[in-house]
């Protein structure tokens, strides 16, 4: 069972329980029986509990940084070095990003340039090329992370201007995704998966491993032979990388680069594509998709004075959790069942994720009445929610 840790008020306690019963004496001669509020030994055993307490949390401390599963920071890296997982480094957003150029004037390589809604700063990595009186560029955000994310066609600003070409963006789309620095529960996760299921050489919980351990990358199932004999399909989502999107990848569908016999994929999927090509089966043909997503509506009734905004916020986050824990694409399969495929999302989860919500007492979810199932390469998540008194 577990170490029961003494409280501070525990340890003052009995600090004073035993200055009493070794029964000192004053100068006088006098027995000491009580101590008064401001005497020099309770002091000292106020002193003494408070030395005591820290060196038990110390002590807790070591315990938890001693065993995996509950080691954090640098003491979790440490473990999660031990079987080849490193911690996912913040990554730089890289976007493309057009400019009316009627004159065909250079854009170099280095030129600063600003996002329209915030001034975010981004910096060009190349050269851009003009077409058709249009200077294309890729820039990548100075700061690494999800806050360089955007939505398409944001609008940017050369921040230094250029004769004759137009400082304000014509078209802008995200290529690579910018990613945060991996927290530690993430990567807890990925360590105790590799514990778990270490590699072998490619079968299905190695896919799904290789996909995660790609900057930006928090879920990912696997489809054996989803695009026929010798093929791997590959579902990824970026749930913080791509929030503004719902966590769904942005770009297309496909392989890697060098990957010849198929087309490649764009955007986050052949970020993914590309990290897995060196490490898959040299023969295996791996295409990396965005599932596409299933929403599920809710009808809750019977809330009565529980029909509330705050209640409702609480509701929608509870339900929203549940289906990041527990939502998986319809047509994969479940590594460590056996390759069996993922059952559907039961009455009993949403039923147990409102149960939790505190203050929540009397509900009925008339809506889904079933468990529900994800069609091929379909993903569920939260629909619409219907709130009834």
């Amino acid at each position: 069972m577990p170490y029961a840790r003494p409280t501070l008020t525990q340890l003052r306690d009995g600090v004073l329980q035993d200055i009493q019963a070794a029964q000192l004496t004053s100068g006088s001669g006098q027995l000491l029986v009580a101590l008064l509020q401001k005497a020099v030994l309770r002091v000292v055993a106020y002193a003494q509990a408070g030395l005591s307490y820290e060196h038990y949390e110390y002590l807790d401390f070591i315990s938890r940084m001693a065993v995996p599963w509950t080691a954090e920071t640098e003491f979790l890296e440490g473990w999660a070095a031990l079987k080849g997982v490193y911690r996912k480094q913040a990554t730089a957003t890289v976007a493309s990003i057009s400019f009316a150029n009627p004159s065909n004037v250079n854009l170099p390589q280095g030129t600063p340039i600003s996002r329209g809604t915030d001034g975010f700063a981004y910096t060009t990595i190349a050269d851009g090329i003009t077409t058709s009186g249009t200077v294309v560029v890729h820039a990548a955000a100075n700061v690494a992370g999800s806050t360089g994310n955007f939505d398409a066609n944001t609008a940017f600003t050369l921040s230094n201007g250029i004769p004759a070409i137009n400082a304000g963006s014509t078209a802008s789309s995200q290529i690579t995704a910018g990613a945060d620095t991996e927290l530690d529960d993430s990567l807890r996760n990925r360590m105790l998966l590799q514990y778990a299921a270490p590699p072998q050489g490619g079968d299905a919980a190695d896919y799904i491993e290789w996909a995660l351990s790609v900057p930006g990358v928090t879920r990912a199932w696997i489809n054996p032979n989803g695009m026929g004999a010798g093929t791997v399909v590959l579902y990824v989502m970026l749930d913080i990388a791509e929030a503004i999107h719902g966590g769904f990848p942005q770009g297309s569908n496909g392989v890697a680069t060098n990957e010849p016999r198929d087309t490649p994929a764009t955007g986050d999927q052949l970020t993914v594509a590309n990290a897995i090509f060196p490490l898959r089966p040299v023969t295996a043909l791996v295409y990396v998709n965005a599932p596409t997503a299933q929403p599920v509506n809710f009808t809750i009734n019977n809330l009565g004075t529980n029909n509330t905004g705050a209640m409702q916020t609480a509701i929608t986050a509870a339900l929203q959790d549940m289906f990041l824990r527990l939502a998986n694409v319809g047509g994969t399969v479940n590594p460590r069942a056996g390759l069996d495929a993922w059952p559907p999302l039961d009455p009993s989860s949403w039923y147990a994720a409102l149960e939790a919500i505190q203050g929540l007492v009397n509900f009925t979810v008339a809506a889904p009445s079933a468990p529900v199932t994800p069609t091929s390469g379909h993903l569920l998540t939260l629909g619409t929610i219907t709130f009834n008194t």
